[in-house]
């Protein structure tokens, strides 16, 4: 699945290619999708790679080829080369939807209430990736029903998990994890992270200094560092339900 953005990037570069034979430059890119920076551009394409809708063309500088479209299966385009350098990360403010499903604004999460004396009902508001970060949207789709001791106080929501980055925090794709809603977290705590108001994911939180590292709990995901004003944090990790 396709952020907004990441769909929007991928189909101005096919169109681009279509039409004049080479894909835009960065500076075209983020014109194009409105952004005030090419960092962000870079961090589109990255992911897109991840998700084998393009790739980078070996000894060439900065040849990208579209590989597929969302709609479509694998198509054949030319590729050609673009060039940009790095520019500093654009401040993004906070909002509080983070889960993948269907996009909406100004949603506030359902509050969790009393079934009986053993167990509390938790909304699920979708999915979170424990892997490759997913669309940073909201969906209430069902409630769950949790015992009153996994929760502390404050509000409450629960996420399905999608992807095994966290598979050694004891984390399994598939499991449902209960979260507090905060946006502070300590160092070292598994949050609910939302960068550049474009993505959702779920690690573990480093801070260094002014830059915050969102560090996986799998070898083979990479740590990713940020800088203080490209990170929300919208819950903390307090509980976990999985069947079997």
């Amino acid at each position: 699945m396709l952020t907004s953005k990441q769909k929007e990037l991928l189909l101005f570069i096919h169109e681009r290619m279509q039409a004049d034979g080479v894909p835009p430059s960065f500076d075209e890119m983020k014109d194009a999708l409105d952004l005030k920076s090419k960092s962000g551009i870079h961090r589109l394409i990255t992911a897109l790679v991840e998700r084998g809708f393009i790739r980078r063309l070996p000894h060439r500088a900065r040849a990208i080829e579209v590989l597929k479209l969302p709609e479509t299966s694998t198509l054949s385009v030319v590729a050609a080369t673009s060039s940009a350098s790095a520019e500093p990360q654009r401040r993004i403010g906070f909002q509080p939807s983070v889960i993948e499903g269907t996009k909406a604004r100004n949603i506030s999460t359902p509050p969790s209430h009393m079934l009986d004396s053993r167990t509390v009902s938790v909304p699920v508001m979708g999915r979170i990736a424990a892997g490759v970060p997913i669309s940073a949207i909201q969906n209430h789709s069902h409630d769950i029903a949790c015992p009153p001791d996994l929760l502390t106080n404050g509000e409450h929501f629960a996420l399905e998990v999608k992807g095994d980055s966290m598979i050694e925090a004891g984390i399994h794709d598939g499991d449902t994890v209960i979260i507090r809603r905060c946006d502070t977290a300590e160092n070292g705590d598994i949050v609910v992270a939302l960068v550049e108001q474009e993505e959702a994911t779920l690690k573990r939180l480093r801070k260094k200094g002014s830059t915050i590292a969102l560090e996986a709990a799998n070898p083979e995901f990479k740590t990713r560092i940020f800088g203080p004003d490209q990170v929300d944090i919208q819950g903390r990790l307090v509980g976990l339900i999985r069947r079997y």
